[in-house]
């Protein structure tokens, strides 16, 4: 099959050329739960970044084993083959795949508990294993398989695998606490960020703020649904202030998590309110008795679960949540990395074998 392989990290995301074309042996059924998909789109993520330049690579590869992988955790496609145990699904269907494959098949506590990205043994498409989508086939699991509605293709719905779950459940977390006129900020309306929009004006009637450093990013967070948008020139703080009546939001949703996004996430949090940090590159500083006296929370957020992923879907079916996305060859994966890489990308990049 062809792929896109990945040989060496590139620390200072400096090379023209960070994956290479190659014919791979196709997979083959070994477990009898074992599915193998066809893969009609796969997801460009900004992790994809994050891996070539090394960030993964104390936790995901530590002694130097993972390359050459292929990369690409965010795949939709048709089923090509099935195990013997596989009932439930046929050649043909179309299915987008959880990205956490659990090493006990799903029977470990954190599965019996739903929770998914917890699993044990747990392996993540091109994270730490060397098969990803970026590619023609992707073995997987018959419990990571979710049927897409026959009138979306595999390339609307890819990203939601990854990207769309890590927005959708954050979302869903800042939901279950914000009322009718509070106020909700989203840092990084790009990749995740638009996907998260629209999940809040499905899901509840907060005020949505948006801070956002691209003007063309702003414009579109606008369209889908923001109620006011602060383009950050440094004095995005005292805005969200203003238009809070001076309290902060009572959930601050980041998704860059570097360069300074987290201490101003927290100073536009309100008290007792909500930070939610989704990107990562950065330390979160703040002193103790700060968190004490204000009572800020500060939450992390991982990949979403499989029935998450299936509420997400759910909300896609029935037209809430559209994405954004540009689309690419997937011999132009190159293309595709540097456009994301350089914020050319409006919403999300899926290659297309």
């Amino acid at each position: 099959m062809k792929a896109q392989v990945l040989y060496k990290y590139d620390p200072e995301m400096k090379e023209d050329v960070w994956v290479k074309s190659a014919e791979l042996p196709d997979p083959e059924i070994e477990k009898a739960s074992d599915v193998i998909v066809r893969i009609g789109a796969a997801g460009v993520c900004r992790t994809d970044l994050h891996i070539i330049e090394g960030v993964w690579r104390h936790i995901q590869d530590p002694e130097d084993q993972l390359l050459p992988c292929v990369m690409g955790h965010e795949n939709a496609g048709w089923i090509e083959e099935v195990g013997k145990d596989v009932s439930n699904f046929k050649k043909g269907d179309p299915v987008i795949l959880h990205p956490l494959i659990s090493g006990t098949n799903g029977t470990c506590l954190p599965c019996r508990r739903g929770n998914d990205m917890f699993a044990e043994e747990g392996s993540f498409p091109g994270l730490n294993i060397k098969e990803g989508g970026y590619c023609d086939y992707l073995k997987t699991s018959v419990r990571n398989l979710i049927k897409v509605p026959t009138d979306l293709a595999p390339k609307d719905v890819a990203p939601f695998s990854d990207a769309g779950l890590t927005a959708y459940r954050v979302v869903k977390k800042a939901t279950r606490h914000l009322l009718p006129g509070q106020s909700c900020v989203i840092i990084g309306a790009g990749g995740l960020g638009h996907i998260a929009i629209q999940c809040l004006k499905a899901m509840c009637a907060a005020n949505i703020i948006i801070v956002e450093k691209s003007e063309k990013a702003l414009k579109h967070a606008m369209e889908l649904g923001g109620e006011e948008g602060i383009l950050i020139d440094g004095n995005e703080v005292e805005r969200v202030m203003e238009l809070t009546n001076g309290n902060g939001a009572e959930a601050v949703i980041d998704f860059v998590g570097e360069h300074g996004s987290t201490s101003m996430g927290l100073d536009m949090t309100a008290g007792g309110g909500y930070y939610y940090i989704v990107g990562y590159g950065e330390e979160i500083k703040i002193l103790a008795v700060d968190v004490i006296i204000s009572e800020k929370n500060i939450v992390g957020n991982l990949v979403g679960t499989w029935s998450e992923l299936y509420e997400l879907m759910e909300l896609a079916n029935k037209g809430y949540v559209k994405l954004s996305m540009e689309e690419y060859k997937l011999e132009s994966a190159n293309k595709a990395l540097h456009d994301l890489n350089e914020g050319l990308v409006k919403g999300r990049a899926v290659l297309i074998p």
